[in-house]
């Protein structure tokens, strides 16, 4: 999938409209065209969205349908709009697609102009057909080329989007994630947070108890996090014992609320643990925060990493079981 680019499967012919256009007017053109959305535009930049679900949240309110006819397209559209890359794979949105929980994504330029759009349709009939194409090559060869039949396997496996044992994202789709995010956020000059968690004397404890119970342990931690973050954050495993939390749109007093938030939830779980110094289970965290970004800064969203790996390292030095944070540096280029 990483070798097909959705230009080939993107649709050029893109109802859009201006912000000043009336509501009426963009139900009426949804209408006639027979389209399920209309991205709203400056010019030829994509500064919004309107989709048949926001039509239908909006008229379903009755103090919305008394002034319908007064509404403009920028009092409903979903603005900024996820944007994709036009050289940007089928993998990479499809992992933008499940981790917004979208339908819809406009196609952009490397000027950020608008070139197409992608519909949730588009990419999972492109996915199935990729997937299916591995398995014929799988039981073509799976008698007489075992060394091929491996490869292709470990091909099946990498388009995986979830860690098998702990039901969350994997690093590879993380990356996919993380680095559209950070480009969003360059782009819109958006906030975003990461948040990096750590299980405190992990070695300690499957020492003692055992590396299934380990296994157990790291998937209640895991749905201890999916509890206790937003539906809009996404958690990722990151490597081993560490998870990777990724909060878009969100500044860092809301980040270190939301990775406060698991950090007591874990807590309140009582997890045994009689070789660490609290007695039960508990994580470290460092947050590292985007303010805002500009188009031509240098900061690269692995530095982001970097730096919450760097306060995570503090907050284990500094006893454990607590978050530290700081905001991530936006060096220009020269």
């Amino acid at each position: 999938m990483n070798q097909i680019p959705i230009r080939e499967l993107m649709t050029h012919e893109v109802l859009c409209l201006a912000p000043e256009t009336s509501l009426d007017t963009v139900i009426q053109k949804m209408c006639e065209n027979h389209r399920s959305c209309i991205v709203i535009v400056e010019g030829c930049l994509p500064v919004g969205i309107i989709t048949e679900r926001d039509m239908v949240n909006v008229l379903a309110r009755p103090e919305m349908r008394l002034s319908a006819s007064s509404l403009l397209a920028s009092d409903v559209m979903a603005s900024p709009p996820v944007c994709i890359n036009e050289d940007a794979s089928l993998y990479e949105a499809l992992v933008i697609t499940q981790a917004r929980r979208i339908r819809h994504l406009p196609v952009v330029d490397q000027d950020d102009e608008l070139v197409g759009l992608l519909s949730q349709g588009d990419i999972a009939g492109a996915h199935f057909h990729a997937i299916e194409q591995q398995r014929e090559i799988i039981e073509q060869q799976i008698q007489e080329r075992t060394s091929e039949l491996v490869e292709a396997n470990e091909e099946l496996k990498a388009l995986s989007l979830q860690d098998a044992l702990m039901g969350i994202g994997n690093r590879r789709a993380m990356e996919v994630d993380i680095q559209f995010t950070h480009s969003n956020a360059r782009r819109y000059h958006r906030p975003y947070c990461v948040a990096l968690l750590d299980v405190d004397f992990f070695k300690k404890y499957n020492d003692h108890y055992g590396h299934q119970a380990g296994d157990e342990a790291l998937k209640k931690l895991a749905k201890c996090a999916q509890k206790a973050i937003r539906t809009s954050d996404r958690l990722y495993r990151y490597g081993g014992e560490e998870l990777l939390l990724l909060l878009p749109e969100t500044r860092v007093e809301d980040a270190i609320a939301v990775v406060g938030r698991v950090l007591t939830a874990l807590e309140a779980e009582s997890i045994e643990h009689c070789e660490s110094s609290f007695g039960h289970l508990t994580v470290s965290a460092g947050v590292s925060a985007v303010v805002r970004m500009e188009k031509n800064d240098g900061l690269q969203w692995e530095s982001v990493v970097e730096e919450a790996d760097q306060k995570l390292y503090q907050a284990k030095s500094e006893g454990r079981n607590q978050l530290c944070w700081q905001l991530a540096e936006t060096p220009l280029e020269s």
